[in-house]
């Protein structure tokens, strides 16, 4: 088995996975954009704090995208989905002939995205309920356990060792698509609204008026589904939803950390693109077009700072 692994992206979720990846033994290469964040890992590598409030620093290695000497076997991508099309590209240079790269990202499009630079042979999709919020460049609070379901491909195998090695709950299935719409239900609920009212998770479901919201975009959402004939991996969208919101109480929601830095959201890959398939297929999606409007609107009065 490799122990090395390519980690594209440097905001929470890679913070995370890099620290963890690290703490296992693995020799951990990080490609950004971010100079605050990269900066940060050459200073003081990455540091994560567990849910028992304890802090660990852990070694990674910053490389840069103008300069490459190797090509990895296995790459995890973890950044924003509006970054996807400029990452496939430039992973056609890092990635072995034979290597895979595996999205765990938000959204719809950036399993396809990256098949058109890579192939499809080389992409492998998956989805995680692992969160973390970034409290500062290089320094990620966990959110908690979660699990990380990925799509069965061939070679995988070694890289499903290395995540269960750092301690991350791995689960395969044959087919990516209930799950990836099952959690664009959820995402679509939680991370416009916790984003626009600025609250943690946990904070959506205290109020009635906020839960009656969530539960309308989650409805809307399992509905464009259903007209894909995608079968969702729960049978009931809005208490799935509520339940995510409870169980990762103390989080603030990747959408809600962009806005509060005046970053760049994936508002378009989650309900505006809910909002442009129900429109295809003669579905009304008025609550996620409101939240895409809404979530456009308070971007464009931010300075936008460039983050993965």
């Amino acid at each position: 088995m490799t122990d090395e692994i390519l980690i594209v992206g440097s905001g929470a979720m890679a913070t995370l996975f890099a620290a963890r990846l690290s703490s296992a033994g693995f020799r951990v290469s990080i490609l950004g954009t971010w100079l605050e964040g990269l900066n940060a890992y050459q200073h003081s590598g990455a540091r994560l704090i567990n849910t028992d409030g304890s802090e660990h620093v852990f070694p990674v290695d910053v490389i840069s995208s103008d300069h490459h000497s190797k090509k990895f076997q296995f790459a995890i991508i973890l950044v924003k989905s509006w970054q996807t099309r400029l990452t496939a590209n430039t992973m056609v240079k890092w990635l072995e002939d034979d290597g895979l790269c595996l999205t765990l990202q938000n959204g719809l499009g950036n399993r396809e995205i990256l098949e058109d630079s890579l192939g499809s042979k080389r992409v492998v999709v998956g989805v995680t309920t692992t969160g973390g919020t970034l409290l500062e460049p290089g320094r990620v609070l966990s959110g908690g356990e979660g699990i990380i379901t990925i799509e069965e491909h061939a070679g995988l195998e070694p890289l499903v060792e290395m995540l269960q090695n750092a301690g991350f709950k791995v689960s395969l299935v044959a087919e990516a698509a209930s799950l990836l719409w099952g959690k664009l239900v959820i995402s679509s609920a939680i991370n416009p609204l916790s984003a626009i009212l600025r609250v943690r998770n946990g904070q959506l479901v205290e109020n009635p008026e906020i839960s009656a919201l969530m539960a309308e975009l989650a409805l809307e959402t399992s509905s464009v589904a259903g007209a894909l004939d995608v079968r969702l991996p729960y049978d009931d969208p809005v208490e799935a939803s509520l339940e995510v919101a409870r169980r990762t109480a103390s989080n603030n929601s990747s959408m809600l950390q962009d806005v509060l830095r005046g970053a760049p959201t994936e508002i378009e890959a989650i309900n505006g693109a809910i909002w442009n398939l129900g429109k295809t297929q003669g579905i009304a999606t008025p609550f996620n077009a409101m939240m895409t409007r809404l979530i456009r609107a308070i971007v464009s009065k931010s300075p936008q700072n460039i983050n993965p």
